[in-house]
């Protein structure tokens, strides 16, 4: 008991360090520059100051600088696609450390699927609140996430009152499944609009607002703070939630806020980007093995390399074929699975 006890202060005391926190800081400050620079059209960094300063202060423009397309084109969608990976990523690293599972994610427990089911249906049915763009994309990918929750730790209450992890992967794969085959069906009475269903299903942030900026913020700074805020107690939970248990963590309660605060954040995020995977699979495996599996050094770190992951897969998508532009999600699941492959292998290769 003693000794659980001192491993937890201990993992209390450590975290991001200052040195790590500015050199991640950078390397994402500056791959934000880079991906409003390039595109279809390349603009010089200079010019991208210049439009972000005369914006700010509202200053006259200069002439022969793109503003248009920096500040209201490419910024807000480059600084969406950031708070996506953010999103998705810390959504990931919650997820592993909960169920103890290296394969889980956000989608994992079939919230994502659901939030699909709801933006689908609210896309094939033109289902919309007038003069607020997405709203009714939105609200219907935030009720059927939460609905998605509220079924699957239902039925996993039913089986397992304990609500075991076994049983909470199972019901959530189940789940998804069952999904899966509703979106089919959605499509297939909504023939016009197939086209744009399965674009969106690929992901993309094209055509993103800075009121999807402010959204996506909010809901990262409550949900996501409200995740990073167990750090100590998903360290607790690498260690057996018995032991968990034992040192004073409620099971339930933890397990209960952090599946509902990743279903508020992976709703949002269907309903603006998408269903764009790999993202909450890879990054949070990749900034492991940076930081190690200890969450309170995880998760800071996993905010800035789940903002670089994104930002260059947005930037792929679009130079690989400029003037034409590929579905962000179709890059992440290539280069996710390479990657995931990759770190596969060398685990098993460690061990």
């Amino acid at each position: 008991m003693n000794g659980n006890m001192d491993s937890k202060l201990k993992l209390k005391k450590e975290g991001f360090g200052s040195l790590s926190f500015i050199i991640f800081g950078v390397l994402t400050l500056l791959t934000l520059i880079l991906c409003v620079c390039v595109g279809s059209v390349n603009i010089p960094i200079i010019d991208v100051f210049k439009a972000i300063y005369s914006t700010i202060f509202r200053l006259p423009i200069p002439e022969g600088i793109a503003h248009s397309i920096i500040v209201s084109v490419r910024l807000p969608r480059v600084l969406s696609v950031a708070l996506v990976g953010i999103s998705l990523s810390i959504c990931g690293a919650a997820m592993q450390g909960l169920l103890k599972n290296p394969l889980a994610e956000g989608s994992t427990l079939g919230v994502s699927s659901g939030a699909s089911l709801g933006a689908v249906i609210a896309i094939a049915f033109g289902i919309t609140i007038p003069g607020i763009p997405l709203a009714g994309t939105m609200i219907m990918a935030l009720i059927f996430a939460f609905l998605s929750l509220v079924l699957i730790l239902s039925l996993a209450y039913r089986l397992d009152f304990s609500l075991s992890t076994n049983t909470i992967i199972l019901i959530g794969i189940i789940f998804s499944m069952f999904v899966n085959s509703l979106i089919s069906l959605v499509i297939t009475f909504a023939a016009d609009k197939v086209k744009h269903i399965t674009f969106w299903t690929m992901g993309s942030l094209a055509g993103s607002t800075y009121l999807n900026v402010a959204i996506l913020f909010s809901v990262l700074v409550v949900f996501g703070g409200l995740i990073l805020r167990f750090s100590t107690e998903l360290n607790a939970f690498a260690i057996g939630e018995d032991n968990a248990r034992n040192i004073g963590v409620n099971i339930k309660r933890v397990k209960f806020l952090i599946l509902f605060s990743v279903a508020a954040i992976i709703g949002v995020c269907v309903s603006i980007g998408g269903t764009i995977g790999f993202v909450g699979l890879v990054v949070p495996h990749i900034t492991r093995m940076l930081t190690g599996s200890n969450h309170k050094k995880l998760f800071p770190a996993t905010i800035f390399t789940g903002a670089i992951f994104l930002m260059l897969s947005d930037l792929a998508a679009r130079a690989i074929l400029s003037p034409l532009e590929l579905p962000i999600g179709v890059v992440t699941s290539f280069v996710g699975s390479i990657v995931f492959v990759l770190i596969f292998y060398r685990n098993r290769k460690k061990s």
